[in-house]
């Protein structure tokens, strides 16, 4: 078997790739692991794919199989059971989402006691007792686990989430584009519950058609609908509620880097950015960094994930983080991306400085990026082919400082990615063309089929 736990988890297509018969497997594994010797108790909580049900089962039957209790949370944004788990007292949360993917994907996502992702060595250590759970005990009578519902688990969630509002929304407009997805219910309750007017887009999940030209990975939705409907600012969310982008009363975008942008001047104005660092990734855009460089602000960048950013957030005590996805932390509310968390953290600086979201945004102007894959056999030469390092040279000396280049091996696919970035557009397209052609040529492979595209605000893959 090969790797199974990628940077999120467990990964595959909905009782194909990632069937019944592995879920029961990693439950048994995981109650093995993380309650050895005890009476496990894991909280579960999914998104409502179709393929949901059927994998809860075989993760409920490999739990309780082990003698751990499943509290069954229902459907939640990730987020929410990040946060459930240090409220349950349990040994682990586990989410049953495939995020921001088509329908029939599914995954596995785990979360420790204390709300944060399980560390490598810990989800290496349940991979590896996969091979084993035939051969261990089976409880049997009173020792067997049971399923225990939680009812109140979304409201538990939604209760902690409006209690960070600071200030009420009578009067407000907010459109929220659910995905049909995870956060169908608990969005638009959430500003409801806060006084404004909401309109919920997308937030009718039949199993089938979460994330379909909806969601954060269609921010154009978003932007056309709250101008149709005159409201303030409009919110989009994932199909697992960990991301969100933002549009303003005239459809503008304000993505992950904007928003954490936003929110990172108003703290710091007041004294509440510890060491003035907001950590980003490689792919956080130039024209939000030197908004952070003139004020002062340091913006560190990670390579893409949001585990980076989380690792190295708390190895500086950065309370600020993210992705240009939409992915944002801010550590000092929540230890995951919180989609909710993070538009009500935009609606508190919208409320405190009295300012309306197109003048907060106004000074992120977003340099073009092109993005452009080469397919490969072998990405990660490119880093030690002499002709490309000598064409990346070339590249940033004609940009002398006004863009930027970034050529990377992808960790999910044999692909080679290039991005290039600056002020100037045609530039930038040119730089890529140029950079994918010869590491097509100097590698073997074959350029993406639609060249030139800008980078979506849903962000980067892998």
């Amino acid at each position: 078997m090969g790797r199974l736990f990628g940077t999120d988890g467990i990964r595959g297509v909905g009782n194909a790739d990632l069937s019944t018969e592995l879920v029961d497997r990693v439950g048994r594994a995981a109650a093995h692991v993380l309650a050895p010797g005890a009476r496990g108790r894991f909280a579960v909580g999914r998104d409502p794919r179709i393929s949901g049900d059927l994998l809860e089962a075989a993760l409920a039957a490999g739990l309780c199989s082990a003698g751990s209790d499943m509290l069954r949370l229902g459907i939640l944004p990730t987020p929410g059971v990040a946060y459930l788990v240090r409220q349950l007292a349990v040994h682990a949360g586990i989410v049953i989402s495939a995020s921001h993917n088509p329908m029939e994907d599914n995954g596995i996502k785990f979360f420790a006691p204390s709300g944060f992702k399980l560390p490598d060595a810990v989800e290496a250590e349940i991979e590896g007792a996969l091979d084993r759970v035939t051969a261990l005990p089976r409880p049997t009578g009173g020792e067997v686990g049971r399923i225990v519902e939680v009812p109140d688990a979304a409201e538990r969630y939604l209760a902690f989430v409006a209690g960070l509002a600071r200030g009420r929304l009578e009067g407000w407009r907010i459109v929220v584009d659910c995905a049909n997805g995870a956060a169908s219910r608990i969005a638009p309750a959430l500003w409801e519950r806060l006084g404004a007017a909401v309109t919920p887009l997308h937030a009718e999940p039949d199993g089938t058609n979460i994330n379909v030209g909806s969601g954060s990975t269609h921010p154009e939705v978003i932007q056309a609908a709250v101008v149709a409907h005159g409201a303030d600012v409009g919110f989009a969310y994932d199909g697992d509620g960990d991301r969100v982008i933002a549009a303003d009363r005239h459809g503008q975008l304000v993505d992950g880097d904007a928003i954490m942008g936003i929110t990172a001047l108003h703290r710091d104005a007041r004294g509440g950015l510890p060491g003035r660092r907001v950590v980003g990734t490689v792919m956080s855009n130039l024209g939000f960094e030197r908004v952070l460089r003139a004020a002062g602000i340091e913006l560190e960048r990670v390579r893409v994930g949001d585990r980076y950013v989380l690792e190295r957030m708390l190895e500086t005590g950065a309370s600020v983080g993210g992705e240009q996805s939409g992915h944002v932390i801010f550590l000092d509310r929540a230890t995951t991306g919180d989609g909710l968390v993070t538009a009500l953290e935009l609606v508190n600086v919208m409320l405190e400085s009295g300012r309306p979201l197109e003048e907060l945004r106004a000074p992120f102007i977003r340099y073009p990026q092109i993005l452009l894959n080469v397919r490969v056999a072998q990405p990660e030469r490119w880093a030690n082919d002499p002709e490309i390092q000598r064409a990346i040279a070339q590249a940033e000396g004609r940009l002398r400082g006004r863009g930027r280049v970034l050529i990377r091996a992808s960790g999910t696919e044999p692909l080679v990615r290039i991005m290039t970035e600056c002020e100037d557009a045609g530039m930038a397209e040119e730089l890529a063309r140029e950079l994918s052609d010869l590491v097509s040529r100097r590698l073997g492979g074959t350029a993406a089929p639609a060249p030139g595209k800008r980078a979506a605000a849903s962000g980067p893959a892998a």
